[in-house]
């Protein structure tokens, strides 16, 4: 009798626990989010820019998928109150990322991904599309943010015309960075070809590495910039205040980092979520560092080719067009079977960084030029999600 006791006791005791493993999984699942609508995803959706009339708002709803700085989308539009085929494209200082681009260059780039975009897509779907830069003038440098809200970056001028479909069209709804490894294997002649060949000639230049000298300097160079990085407290504090820890957070903000730009997925996205909503501790200011320099390594380490934008100036338009220059190679190499990720640390101005960019500027741009972007390339081997955009609404200002 006492055996069965104990065994019925045992019983009850492995339900309870399970139970309560049970009951602890659901509340975790429920923290990260398992069971919301990802809001934040819907700018991804093929059906969402038709959902508009206004060409303009349409065109502005494919832009909105382009690569830019620190996912904060710093981007305004302004509609041509007298001409219905006439826009503005502003850069928004309130989405400045002052720490670690004190100089808002990363924000002009961000600017030209934008306009790209919206070019690729209006020649597909049947509009001409003029990109005037600084049709109002270049900024006041000595009043930066405020000469963002007055001077637009560009005037986008639209004209109905015949649909010219793009390969590169599609490519526009592929996420534009993957973190994971590549293959080993180089890029093609054809391929390298394809990426070089996006420079202008006059300004903007591309050029790829995948020599073993160049892709070991280049990875010491990117391996050294972030280790500063993450070792740089107000520069990761800066990125620690726009982490989306779970679903919830993500759909109120839509801008910013999250862990799918780890590379994290599927169940175990909500998992790792619902531990930092629940035990916020566990993402540290030492564990985000460390994942960082752990996860840049591992790439690093997996990475057959580097493709490099430089100018001949560092003006304002000339950052622009590096942008738009960016968005096609991103276009171009997700057409050709590629995935990027950009390295680009090094590049970044503020003064811990003062000696890798001095070191890459005086290794590969000799002459005066500027290292615009620095970027991993090579043939992925793993897919990555998509990451949050904006509703096109909220970047329309009066």
């Amino acid at each position: 009798m006492k055996t069965e006791g104990v065994k019925k006791n045992m019983l009850i005791l492995t339900a309870c626990l399970l139970a309560t493993l049970f009951l602890f999984l659901v509340v975790l699942f429920a923290a990260g989010g398992l069971f919301q609508t990802k809001t934040y995803l819907q700018p991804w959706d093929k059906t969402y820019a038709k959902n508009f009339k206004d060409p303009r708002i349409r065109l502005a709803a494919y832009g909105l998928l382009a690569a830019n700085g620190h996912n904060m989308q710093p981007w305004i539009i302004k509609l041509d109150k007298k001409d219905a085929m006439t826009f503005y494209l502003f850069a928004d200082p309130e989405r400045m990322s002052l720490q670690a681009d004190p100089e808002a260059r990363q924000l002009m780039v961000t600017q030209g991904t934008f306009l790209d975009y919206v070019a690729v897509a209006g020649q597909s779907i049947g509009f001409s599309v003029s990109i005037t830069l600084f049709p109002k003038g270049t900024y006041d440098e000595n009043h930066l943010q405020h000469s963002m809200t007055v001077q637009p970056v560009a005037k986008i001028q639209l004209k109905k015309a015949a649909p010219k479909p793009s390969p590169l069209f599609n490519s526009i709804y592929i996420p534009d960075t993957n973190r994971e490894a590549y293959q080993s294997k180089k890029l093609t002649a054809a391929q390298t070809l394809a990426i070089e060949a996006l420079g202008d000639s006059q300004d903007v230049e591309t050029h790829v590495y995948q020599d073993r000298k160049n892709v070991q300097t280049l990875g010491k160079i990117a391996m050294d910039s972030a280790e500063i990085e993450a070792q740089t407290k107000r520069v990761m504090d800066e990125a620690a205040a726009i982490f989306r820890a779970n679903e919830y957070q993500k759909n109120q903000t839509r801008y910013g980092f999250s862990l799918e730009g780890q590379g994290t997925s599927g169940f175990k996205l909500y998992f790792m979520q619902g531990l930092i909503t629940l035990f916020p501790f566990l993402n540290s200011d030492k564990a985000s560092a460390d994942l960082m320099i752990q996860s840049t390594r591992t790439a690093l380490d997996h990475t057959p080719a580097y493709a490099m934008i430089t100018t001949k100036e560092n003006s304002r338009a000339s950052q622009v067009k590096s942008g738009m220059i960016y968005s096609r190679l991103t276009l171009t190499a997700a057409h050709l079977g590629l995935a990027v990720q950009p390295v680009s640390q090094a590049l970044e101005e503020y003064p811990e960084m003062h000696d890798p960019y001095q070191n890459i500027h005086h290794l590969y741009a000799p002459n005066g030029q500027t290292i615009q972007m620095l970027v991993r390339i090579g043939t992925p081997t793993k897919t990555v999600p998509q990451s949050m955009r904006r509703d096109i609404i909220d970047l329309i200002k009066h």
